[in-house]
């Protein structure tokens, strides 16, 4: 009934918006003259606006061509090393000869694509040989799949490490860094040689009952039961994933932008005034960054729930009680990969300190090999992307894997 009543609104609205986008493309073919009348741009401005509001559900491209190794330009294309139907191990290969670290970057399945860490991985690319989970909407996954728990995230991890081989390194980004540390530990414990020789966490909840954020609040003022009856919904029949159970993508950007709407309606607000006035470097990187944010993948039912479960309502991980797999997880099996923490001061979505309760949970790796860096200034997306990510953060990561190589 939800996805329904929200797939209805999108087919009333895609008239209107098809017609505005078909004015801009009209207003585009005018005359200069014509075009560049203060009114003629307001009315494109009104319009161009229409034509973008909403979301897409489609996959957005990470559009890495090239990067610069040791300062010339190498072409990059992408190789779809291993897939399920849940994922796909994704391998950004260079035109080079030249050996360098092997990078696994475990992406968050939390509402959107893989490619919003796009600058994560174009930063990292540049000195390291760079794979990232790229996950699947799970509405174009059909109901023969199977169902897909934090379980399979977890055996997703370790299968894609496992395929990369030993010496590869980890960036965790977000929510995945308590299923990382998991499959780490699993492996760690298991002998398996493709345990990594690092791993970075990057602003994940670790521990949730740190300094708690509105976020973890929300987690904490419903039992399960609650998520499940309210948020939790069928995909429609139009689409391949048919009757899979999902926590929509929808229902977790809008929460996302009601944390900080002020912020999002003022940039929303400058972004037509740019249009307006023909701003368009500006306006440009704006309308990039929000094509980005507005794509958006529903999640499968089974690991939303567990994850809330699991991770935000009884802290297992901390705790020393966490099962994957019918295993208990020990963190103290972790010995020999290094750990780097990183946080940013100003990150309302996981507060400080829940991705540094690591370095306490790791208590059989050597401090020699652990880190904790905290970036100053910086909220949730600036630890990973941003000037703060290229200039700042990213030598740091750079130089934590070059130690561990």
């Amino acid at each position: 009934m939800l996805y329904g009543a929200y797939q209805a609104q999108v087919d009333m609205m895609a008239p209107a918006k098809a017609f505005a986008k078909f004015l801009v493309g009209a207003i585009e073919l005018l005359p200069s003259s014509l075009r560049d009348d203060p009114v003629v741009r307001w009315f494109s401005a009104n319009n161009e606006m229409l034509a973008r509001s909403g979301l897409t559900h489609s996959r957005p491209s990470f559009g890495i061509d090239v990067v610069r190794v040791d300062g010339r330009p190498v072409a990059v294309h992408e190789e779809a090393v291993e897939t399920t139907p849940f994922g796909t191990l994704l391998h950004f290969a260079k035109d080079t000869d030249e050996v360098q670290p092997k990078v696994l970057v475990v992406s968050a399945l939390a509402g959107h694509f893989a490619t919003l860490l796009g600058s994560t991985v174009r930063a990292l690319s540049e000195h390291h040989d760079v794979s990232i989970t790229d996950w699947h909407n799970a509405r174009d996954v059909p109901l023969t799949a199977g169902t897909f728990g934090f379980d399979d995230y977890v055996a997703h991890i370790i299968a894609f490490l496992q395929r990369m081989g030993p010496g590869t390194h980890v960036v965790a980004v977000c929510q995945p860094c308590p299923a990382v540390l998991a499959a780490v530990a699993l492996m760690a414990e298991a002998g398996d040689p493709a345990t990594p020789r690092s791993l970075t966490l990057m602003a994940g909840p670790v521990d949730t009952r740190i300094s708690p954020t509105a976020v973890n609040e929300l987690a904490h003022q419903q039992p399960l039961s609650w998520f499940e009856q309210n948020v939790i919904t069928t995909v429609p029949a139009r689409y391949e994933g048919a009757g899979r159970r999902v926590y929509p993508g929808f229902l977790q950007l809008g929460a996302f932008v009601a944390m900080n709407w002020q912020k999002h309606l003022d940039r929303h607000l400058e972004l037509f005034h740019d249009v307006v006035a023909g701003n368009k470097v500006k306006a440009d990187a704006t309308k990039a960054f929000y094509d980005e944010y507005c794509a958006v993948l529903d999640l499968h039912a089974d690991f939303y729930l567990q994850t809330v479960d699991r991770v935000f309502q009884q802290h297992l991980l901390p705790r020393g009680l966490l099962e994957v797999g019918g295993r208990t997880v020990h963190l103290e099996a972790i010995r020999r990969t290094g750990l780097l923490t990183v946080e940013g001061d100003r990150d309302d979505i996981c507060g400080m300190g829940q991705t540094m309760a690591a370095q306490d949970l790791c208590v059989q790796i050597p401090h020699s090999r652990r880190r904790h860096h905290l970036q100053p200034g910086v909220g949730h997306y600036g630890v990973f992307s941003g000037s703060a990510w290229e200039r700042q953060i990213c030598p740091v990561v750079r130089n934590f894997i070059l130690t561990n190589s």
